[in-house]
């Protein structure tokens, strides 16, 4: 039986504690939570748990073999690394780190001591996107030609990461699921609104290689709640509403084609609109299946839906955009994990 400790009883912390309590496989035994009032919260809800203060009692009981860090950004990587170096396999809110180095060392790390590093990428366990990546993989709609996102509410403005790093993570880590392709480059524009010069609108353009490209639209200052996602192929296109409570994903038998070179060249095309297909979508919570691939991943080996790779190269992106907004919306290439800016 894995036994687990969980770091934060916060917004998302509390929702993990839930998860990983109602699991069969693994026992919950700590919360560690700085906060007197959560704490209290903590454990008048969950009597059956250890609520402590000092995360050196999870990092020095011998009988916890993972630990779930749910704290802000800037304390992921001094966590994740002591948890680590303490032989716990863990788990880490997105984003993983605040910076490329800083995660590249605990995916080193990890490996080096033959531990489980892993990011709650939860989207990647709705059943919307599970059946994104059944259609993209199968062709069913065609060679990939963009993903367009749109993310954009009224808040919850952050202190510690701009919009990009606290809702881009979300989609950046589903279009890399989607595609299992790393973007060539990257481009993004970014303002901000508050005298913390933190950016609370922002633009984010990914160029991945066979002409596919991908557009981020994120923001904190929405009289609207937004979260849309266009997926298109040479066949048929996807929409992928999250608001939507039932009909999540409609499959659109839509597209154009020219028949010949000169077609093209001249943009003579022929529009074809067809049938809309509403499928079924299985209504699992993301959150419990996630918590469920981290446990068995521990216990059986093998690598999770999402993995410390793929929370790796979201930082990298993440990294590479905040780059190109301070250089004035210049282009960043990804090569061989370094990024070369390139002003336009």
């Amino acid at each position: 039986m894995v036994k687990v400790g969980i770091v934060g009883y916060g917004y998302w912390g509390k929702n993990l504690v839930r998860n990983f309590n109602a699991l069969d496989n693994c026992e919950l035994v700590y919360v560690c939570e700085k906060n007197p009032s959560l704490s209290e919260k903590c454990a008048k809800l969950y009597p059956n748990l250890k609520v402590v203060s000092d995360y050196e009692v999870l990092l020095n009981d011998d009988s916890i073999s993972a630990i779930v860090i749910a704290t802000p950004v800037d304390s992921h990587y001094p966590l994740s690394k002591l948890a680590l170096e303490a032989g716990k396999n863990v788990l880490v809110e997105k984003p993983l780190t605040s910076s490329v180095e800083e995660a590249e060392h605990l995916y080193s790390l990890a490996k080096s001591k033959d531990l489980l590093l892993m990011v709650d990428h939860t989207f990647l366990y709705t059943g919307a996107v599970q059946l994104m990546k059944k259609k993209v993989d199968t062709k069913t709609i065609g060679n990939l030609q963009y993903i367009d996102s749109t993310r954009i509410n009224l808040g919850l403005f952050q202190h510690d990461v701009n919009v990009l790093w606290d809702l881009a993570a979300h989609d950046i880590s589903i279009c890399l699921h989607l595609t299992g392709k790393v973007p060539v480059s990257v481009d993004a524009i970014g303002v901000s609104h508050t005298p913390n010069g933190i950016e609370n609108i922002a633009f984010l353009t990914l160029k991945f290689e066979d002409n596919l490209i991908a557009h981020f639209n994120c923001s904190w200052v929405s009289p609207v709640k937004i979260r849309q996602m266009l997926i298109g192929g040479d066949e048929k296109m996807i929409l992928y509403n999250d608001n939507e409570p039932t009909e999540k994903i409609k499959i659109y038998d839509t597209g154009f084609e020219a028949k010949t070179s000169e077609d093209r060249r001249r943009m003579l095309v022929d529009y074809r609109t067809g049938d809309i297909n509403v499928p079924k979508i299985q209504n699992n919570e993301a959150l419990s299946l996630m918590a469920l691939d981290f446990i068995n991943c521990i216990q059986n080996g093998g690598t999770p839906v999402s993995s410390a790779e793929l929370g790796v190269t979201v930082v990298k992106i993440l990294e590479a955009a905040q780059k190109s907004i301070n250089n004035n919306e210049s282009e960043v290439l990804i090569q061989n994990n370094e990024s070369e800016v390139l002003m336009k």
